[in-house]
């Protein structure tokens, strides 16, 4: 549904969204036979909300039973409630926030462009400033974000708002992209990765043993990378997951329990793509085999896993937000 126009800053235009009358959705489509137990015969793709300008960054707050995601060119963060079905301006402006994530404590970390910086929403609604230089030069425009189970907070940190005005403002560069992780004792930022081109999402597998990052400008074809992940943080055994070998293009990612990897994908934009096939989200095993694809209108960003039973994919794609219900729970 779209929510009201009256909260909204210049709205783009929504995708055209029908959802399936019947089962199973032919919008998901199965790759591999593994697939089917992850599937539920009777859920089909529902569009939440639309009039985003590009929709990002969504996290499941349980304890409210709503979701936050990011509008990043319009500056804001938006709110879709559970119980009420509504969506709203939860922050504006919000520094062109991109990633979102919960701490430990149920707090909410955002990556801003505008700003340059991570930040924690305290409970009183102060903003704390969590990392915003290596030593001492800017960052670029952190992106996507991840809470480990030992407090550590992981962030990617490409140059995507810093290009132009669009995202965020354009600045030049003074620190080489990287992945960077945030010490949960000190709360020192320790560079992590800089081998990457663009490192964009990033995900923990259920065991958090492994570290999954999206190079997200890498050539020919974008891949994902998947490292051993130390008790300490360190990232060793740098090793391909996964190459979209063709025009697809990966973005923000989400684990489930199982070890099933949920990518955001779409187009890279090669002349030829056909965005039809490639936009939605793709779902790969432990392996690295891709099993299912979820066909949307819009190429899919990022996704998280939420709902009451955390059986639900929350899709944050181009203009619009979308949800499935599926047989397996995300990693928590």
């Amino acid at each position: 549904m779209s929510f009201d126009t009256s909260v909204q800053a210049a709205q783009a235009q929504g995708a055209a969204f029908t959802a399936s009358t019947r089962y199973p959705d032919p919008a998901i489509e199965v790759l591999d036979p593994a697939f089917l137990k992850l599937r539920l015969f009777s859920a089909s793709v529902e569009q939440l909300a639309t009039g985003c300008r590009w929709a990002e960054g969504p996290q499941w707050f349980g304890d409210g039973r709503f979701l936050l995601f990011s509008d990043i060119p319009n500056n804001r963060i938006l709110r879709w409630d559970e119980c009420s079905g509504t969506t709203a301006v939860f922050r504006a402006p919000s520094n062109n926030a991109n990633g979102l994530a919960r701490d430990r404590q149920g707090r909410l970390l955002a990556c801003e462009h505008l700003t340059r910086r991570v930040t924690r929403t305290e409970y009183d609604g102060s903003i704390t400033v969590l990392a915003e230089r290596w030593q001492g030069q800017r960052l670029n425009s952190p992106n996507d974000i991840v809470c480990a189970r030992d407090g550590s907070i992981w962030f990617t940190d490409p140059l995507f708002g810093i290009a132009g005005h669009w995202e965020g403002a354009p600045a030049d560069s003074e620190t080489p992209w990287a992945v960077y992780r945030i010490d949960p004792a000190s709360g020192a930022l320790q560079k992590m990765l800089d081998d990457i081109a663009a490192p964009n999402g990033l995900a923990f597998t259920p065991d958090e043993r492994g570290l999954y990052v999206v190079e997200s400008r890498a050539e020919p074809h974008r891949r994902i990378w998947c490292y051993d992940h130390a008790a300490d943080g360190r990232l060793t055994n740098k090793r391909l997951y996964v190459d979209a070998q063709g025009p697809g293009a990966y973005d923000g990612i989400a684990v489930d329990v199982a070890g099933n990897l949920w990518c955001g994908f779409g187009s890279n934009g090669a002349p030829g793509a056909d965005p039809a096939a490639l936009d939605g989200v793709r779902v790969y095993d432990p392996a690295g085999k891709a099993i299912g694809h979820i066909h949307l209108p819009e190429r899919c960003a990022n996704l998280c896993f939420g709902g009451a039973k955390n059986n639900r994919l929350f899709m944050a794609a181009s203009h619009s937000l979308y949800a499935l219900f599926v047989n397996v729970q995300g990693a928590v």
